[in-house]
């Protein structure tokens, strides 16, 4: 089966074997609104047998196109787990598909909150002061959305803090 790693047991030396390759972009098959994958997860594992489980230890990286969060420009980063440890339960099957595994693996490693700073090629990240809400500048040739229409869930905490000053 192309674009996945299967491991064979059958073949598999008692003192682990180590394997080398790639799988595709598209074994993450994120949200087009998410981090998009530019590129192939490349691993570079050794692979052993412990009794009923498969530890698989070694290297793992897979390069994303993330959206800054203060600056809101895309950016690629690079996930490497150069220590990464992965156990698979065995049970009864001849061959171990563990794709899965590495495309979780990398998952869990994203940044919470992507800044392009911290991309393969750092850029300046800083908001652009024009969008500050705070000491907004006059004839900044940027609208200021109104409030009315939005979610009026919040002006009644608004009326709350009126409250406080009463006796």
């Amino acid at each position: 089966m192309k674009g996945r790693f299967i491991i064979d047991l059958a073949v598999l030396p008692e003192e682990g074997k180590s394997f080398a390759g790639e799988l595709p972009p598209e074994i993450f098959g994120l949200p087009e609104e998410d981090a998009r994958p530019v590129g192939p997860l490349e691993y570079d594992l050794r692979v052993q047998r412990f009794g009923p489980e498969l530890l698989l230890s070694g290297h793992l990286s897979a390069p994303f196109e993330f959206t800054c969060v203060r600056t809101l420009h895309p950016f690629v980063q690079t996930i490497r787990l150069d220590d990464a440890a992965i156990s698979l339960e065995i049970g009864s099957e001849a061959e171990i598909d563990a794709s899965d595994a590495l495309r979780e693996e990398i998952l869990v490693h994203f940044p919470i909150d992507p800044r392009c700073e911290e991309g393969d090629d750092p850029q300046k990240c800083e908001i652009d002061p024009r969008y500050l809400s705070v000491d907004k500048p006059e004839g900044d040739g940027l609208t200021t959305p109104p409030r009315a229409g939005g979610d009026d869930r919040w002006s009644a905490l608004d009326n709350l803090k009126d409250l406080k000053d009463q006796p």
